[in-house]
């Protein structure tokens, strides 16, 4: 997860959409009284906040690899640390992990995730949520736009398919929940695809360019986006947002 910077402020524009998968992953976390909750890649930490309060006689453990992030989750009195998830392993008295829309950041994730499972104690629960869209026209387009420039984005290998999930998290004595959800998001204003994208798919791109570069490519990818994504009557856009979910309980 190193190498490219995170904006906050940009990321937190469509909280309310981007949160919402965030919430339905832990409430398949039936966990009552841990004694160590962990927020693997805590982003600027509002969502670290919601644990805070569900689970608030534990202690939460925050960490990031962006120093950016972790700066705007200290600012929101979380106690976050800079950690590169590569490097994290659980501890025994972590009863529940939460990884919310970060190991598709993370190219080793598939040979972390059985390594954490077995390493959690009994009676853990571990969540996992990933976005599913690499196939989709947002990250195609602009997959092809950067491979143009000689800049190489993530392909549909950077997350794999719920059976994938399955097979890694479903350790002996781990019962295992997975499951896939579209969420059809209805986005406002103008070129509202890649506002969308800009926060997260663009990353890497805008990291690669200066910021003339960037601001060419953007406005190659406005109107083959619009065309992907044409425009309802009212103005609106529908925008299909494909996610990946794991849950996994270690059995006592």
């Amino acid at each position: 997860m190193t190498g490219t910077t995170w904006d906050p402020t940009l990321y937190l524009t469509f909280d309310d959409a981007r949160s919402r998968p965030f919430f339905d992953l832990v409430a398949r976390v039936r966990a009552e009284s841990p004694r160590r909750v962990v927020d693997l890649g805590c982003g600027p930490g509002h969502l670290t906040e919601v644990l805070v309060r569900r689970w608030p006689d534990a202690v939460v453990e925050a960490l990031d690899s962006s120093p950016d992030m972790v700066a705007a989750a200290r600012e929101r009195g979380i106690d976050a640390s800079l950690t590169a998830v590569e490097s994290w392993s659980p501890g025994p008295d972590v009863d529940v992990v939460v990884t919310n829309a970060v190991l598709q950041w993370v190219p080793t994730h598939r040979e972390l995730l059985p390594r954490w499972i077995d390493a959690l104690a009994p009676g853990a629960w571990f969540a996992m949520q990933v976005p599913g869209n690499f196939g989709a026209p947002s990250h195609v387009l602009v997959r092809e736009l950067a491979a143009a420039r000689g800049i190489t984005v993530r392909d549909t290998l950077a997350v794999g398919e719920p059976a994938e999930y399955a097979e890694l998290i479903g350790r002996p004595g781990v019962d295992v929940d997975v499951w896939e959800t579209t969420y059809l998001q209805r986005l406002t204003g103008e070129d509202p695809v890649l506002t969308w994208i800009t926060a997260t798919a663009l990353r890497p791109v805008r990291d690669a360019l200066d910021p003339a570069g960037y601001d060419d490519f953007r406005a190659e990818l406005a109107p083959r986006l619009r065309e992907a994504y044409p425009a309802n009557a009212d103005g609106s856009t529908w925008f299909p947002f494909r996610r990946l979910f794991a849950v996994a309980h270690k059995r006592s």
